[in-house]
C-alpha cells in the first residue's frame, strides 16, 4: 500500500507542479508571507481550510479533499489525473536496499505511465543532468532477454540489460544496449535478491 503524503509533501507537490518558489506561491495564493507555509513544513501547523481554499481558488485543478486529508488524488480533473508514482529522491544504489524504510519525497504524476511501482534517481547528483528511472517489481522467471532491469543481489545493485543463459542458472548482465563487453557481469540465478524492470526514464537537463 502506498504511504500517504504528509501535509508539507502535498503542498510541495503543488508548488513543484506550479513551478513556483515557496514565497512566490504564498503570495500568489494571497498569503502575506511564506512563513505560513514554512510552519506547515516544520510540522507546527496543518493545512487549514482557509489555506486549502486559497490554493484551490487559484488552482481549481487540485482536489481539495486530497489537499486536506491525503485521500484520493492530487488532481480533481480526470483529464489531468495520471498514475501517481512515489519518487524517492536518493541514488539508486543507496536507495533500493533501504526503500522499505524510506518515505517518498513526493508523488510524480505522469499521464500515460502505467505499470510503474516507484521512481528513483540513477545518478548520485540530485541536480539537473540526472536520470530518473521508473521501475516496476519483476518476476525473475518472466525476464525479457535484452530488457533493462535493476538487479539487486547480496553484492551489487546495478542497471543492466539481462540475458539469461540457456540452462537458466546464470544471467549475463550487459551494459545497457546489450553488446558484449569486458564490463559484462555473470550472476548466478540463485543470487538474485530483487529485480525491477525499467519501464521508463526521465532525463533532467
Amino acid at each position: 500500500m502506498q504511504e500517504r503524503q504528509n501535509n508539507w509533501q502535498r503542498i510541495e507537490s503543488i508548488i513543484r507542479w506550479a513551478n513556483m518558489s515557496v514565497n512566490y506561491f504564498a503570495r500568489y495564493i494571497g498569503l502575506p508571507r511564506g512563513e505560513n507555509l514554512y510552519q506547515i513544513k516544520r510540522g507546527n501547523n496543518g493545512i487549514s481550510k482557509d489555506v486549502a481554499s486559497r490554493i484551490v481558488e487559484k488552482f481549481p485543478q487540485i482536489d481539495k479533499l486530497w489537499l486536506l486529508t491525503g485521500e484520493g488524488q492530487m488532481f480533481a480533473s480526470p483529464e489531468l489525473r495520471g498514475v501517481q508514482i512515489p519518487y524517492y529522491d536518493v541514488a539508486l544504489e543507496q536507495g533500493i536496499p533501504l526503500r522499505g524504510a524510506l518515505s517518498p519525497a513526493w508523488n510524480m504524476v505522469i499521464p500515460g505511465a502505467v505499470g510503474c511501482d516507484f521512481a528513483m534517481r540513477l545518478d548520485d547528483s540530485p541536480h539537473p543532468g540526472c536520470t530518473i528511472l521508473l521501475l516496476a517489481a519483476a518476476d525473475p522467471e518472466a525476464v525479457i532477454p535484452g530488457a533493462e532491469y535493476v538487479i539487486v543481489s547480496g553484492k551489487i545493485v546495478t542497471l543492466r540489460s539481462v540475458y539469461p543463459a540457456p540452462d537458466g542458472r546464470t544471467w549475463r548482465l550487459a551494459l545497457p544496449g546489450g553488446e558484449r563487453t569486458d564490463g559484462d557481469k555473470v550472476l548466478a540465478y540463485d543470487d538474485i535478491g530483487a529485480l525491477y524492470r525499467v519501464v521508463g526514464k526521465l532525463i533532467l537537463n
